[in-house]
């Protein structure tokens, strides 16, 4: 019987500090740091599973794999692959549901208290030695705000959203929420009242044709001015150029931004006009990462195999 041949696409992309050997339980593995459109026929050309993270999967790539039988997204969002031609092909596809829910929830705090608290100018003023050359024992300006009391809306109510929900209420924030199907234990409204009523709005919903640019200039200006924006769902769940534009006019207070529509953005993108302002808190798709994270990554993915070889449905979004 033909051994497994199991290829790892873009290990660089999930971390060089893990140990990608684990994969060996199920067969010969092939780990490449990053792959090209241009490698991928070959690497792929009689890979029975492939392992990937950011690589595009699609009719153009996929009519390579001629052997596969299984792709594992390791992420809990799949927009990156053709499912639709998976599921013409036979191909099983796998994603990793609610791994990064700690983490990304994480992250989405710091954004938050940074922008509210000030942090890039308070700790800009004591290292540069002005807190010392000033005399005078306390700086309280610019104006920080307390969370309690605020209006927290989130757009989107999977894991992540709900964890997020969790915590804002432990810190006194009332909490609305805006998604496809309204859920009893929140108050659920359309995205448009959101924006008007929330004072921190924060974006966990898969990217899809409903939800692809659902932030857009009209909601942005219905929000209030001192409202701050974040974004860990995906970069074109908001339209970019319409969220730089009310950022640099004062339209809301701050923006946080972990998931970019081009990623890296290039030069030319939208979010380099206001990238080094105290009030924004870019980050590069680090938000899943926490190492603990991806160890939960990797043992759920070699679950996913185990369950796909043993024919039983785990993960399977093809099925979906």
């Amino acid at each position: 019987m033909k051994e497994l041949k199991i290829v790892i696409l873009d290990a660089e992309s999930i971390g060089n500090d893990i140990d990608f050997s684990v994969f060996r339980k199920f067969g010969n593995v092939e780990i490449y740091d990053d792959t090209t459109p241009a490698q991928f026929p070959e690497r792929a050309a009689d890979a029975d599973i492939i392992v990937q993270n950011k690589y595009k999967l699609n009719e153009d790539s996929l009519k390579h794999a001629k052997a596969l039988k299984l792709v594992c997204e390791s992420a809990t969002g799949f927009d990156n692959i053709d499912i639709g031609y998976c599921r013409e092909h036979g191909i099983a596809v796998t994603n990793v549901p609610g791994y990064s829910t700690d983490a990304v929830s994480q992250l989405t705090f710091a954004m938050v208290l940074d922008i509210i608290m000030h942090m890039p100018e308070y700790t800009s003023f004591v290292s540069s030695g002005e807190y010392t050359a000033s005399g005078i024992a306390n700086k309280l300006s610019p104006q920080v705000h307390e969370l309690k009391g605020k209006t927290w809306g989130i757009v989107g109510l999977g894991n992540i959203g709900k964890k997020v929900a969790d915590i804002a209420r432990v810190f006194g924030c009332e909490i609305i929420a805006c998604k496809r199907t309204p859920d009893p234990d929140f108050v659920c409204t359309d995205i448009d009242t959101l924006c008007e009523r929330a004072d921190i709005i924060s974006v966990h919903t898969p990217l899809n044709d409903t939800t692809r640019g659902i932030i857009g200039k009209k909601q942005l200006s219905l929000m209030k001015k001192s409202a701050i924006l974040i974004n860990v769902a995906r970069g074109a769940v908001l339209d970019e150029e319409a969220v730089a534009d009310a950022v640099l006019n004062g339209k809301i207070a701050g923006f946080g931004c972990d998931v970019y529509s081009v990623e890296p953005f290039p030069v030319n993108h939208p979010y380099n006009k206001i990238s080094s302002l105290p009030n924004v808190c870019l980050t590069p798709h680090m938000a899943w990462g926490a190492y603990e994270t991806r160890v939960r990554l990797i043992g759920e993915m070699l679950e996913n195999i185990a369950a796909f070889l043993d024919g039983k449905a785990r993960n399977r979004v093809d099925k979906m």
